[in-house]
């Protein structure tokens, strides 16, 4: 078996395809379970142009509802991809908890008010120093693990997203972020939209995936699909990549608990 846990949906404002469509691809692909893990409602002055509404929050669970009875021959999860940003965790543990997910996936796309994700405000990688960058999205990364709200860290590294890196030996930031990963018993996505991106690697990178095996941190899969087509995409090498790393076992979850299957 092996599980596609990071898609999306139309909800998200940047994503196309309905969740059927998905589901037919990942059948296509012999993926035997997949997981919507869409851009949760946050406060509506954070990134309201790039996830979905609160007003819009019973649609995204009801798509996913009606997706898993029309394809009982797949096995769909419920997810969500919900955002760590300093002072909204209380909101975002209130959106957690308002529906019985299967995973939770936590992930970081600002640094204060700056979306470093975002292709239209890229440009500031270039004007500040790169190490001070990446110090700041780690610290992040250990706090969002020591909140214990989530059960997967997205994209690990996507600070690396469009190609920036320090010059400075960086390894020290993924060590302490990983250190509190591992503490509060998070697993890691390995996400394969990275090689689509300037960054041109899955996230995360082989030697911090190396870092989390040896720290005991487990993984899943995702391939951040914002489009049918790139459901399950670059899979095996994301498996080549986890094996290289040490992998031998992924983790397959139900109820935001999980089990540990092994690689195919």
């Amino acid at each position: 078996m092996i599980v596609d846990y990071h898609m999306h949906t139309p909800l998200c404002r940047h994503a196309v395809g309905e969740p059927e469509a998905y589901a037919r691809r990942a059948l296509e692909l012999g993926i035997e379970e997949i997981g919507f893990s869409d851009h949760s409602p946050m406060p509506v002055s954070y990134d309201p142009d790039w996830r979905m509404s609160a007003g819009e929050y019973p649609s995204y669970i009801d798509m996913v509802r009606r997706c898993q009875k029309a394809f009982p021959g797949l096995s769909i999860k419920l997810g969500l991809e919900a955002d760590y940003h300093p002072g909204t965790e209380d909101f975002v543990r209130d959106v957690i908890a308002a529906h019985p997910f299967d995973y939770v996936i936590g992930s970081i796309h600002y640094l204060g008010d700056w979306g470093f994700d975002n292709p239209d405000h890229a440009h500031r990688f270039e004007t500040q120093d790169l190490h001070a960058i990446y110090a700041q999205y780690y610290d992040l990364v250990a706090r969002l693990a020591r909140t214990r709200m989530y059960d997967i860290l997205g994209h690990p590294d996507v600070i690396k997203k469009f190609g920036h890196r320090p010059a400075v030996d960086y390894e020290p930031l993924e060590r302490g972020a990983l250190e509190a990963v591992a503490q509060s018993g998070m697993a890691l996505d390995v996400n394969t939209s990275g090689l689509g991106r300037p960054a041109k690697e899955i996230y995360p990178s082989l030697r911090m995936l190396k870092a989390a095996r040896s720290m005991g941190i487990d993984i899943t899969f995702g391939s951040d699909a914002h489009d049918p087509k790139r459901v399950g995409d670059c899979f095996s090498q994301a498996v080549a990549l986890a094996k290289e790393a040490g992998y031998t076992q992924f983790r397959r979850y139900a109820a935001r608990r999980f089990d540990l299957l092994p690689l195919p």
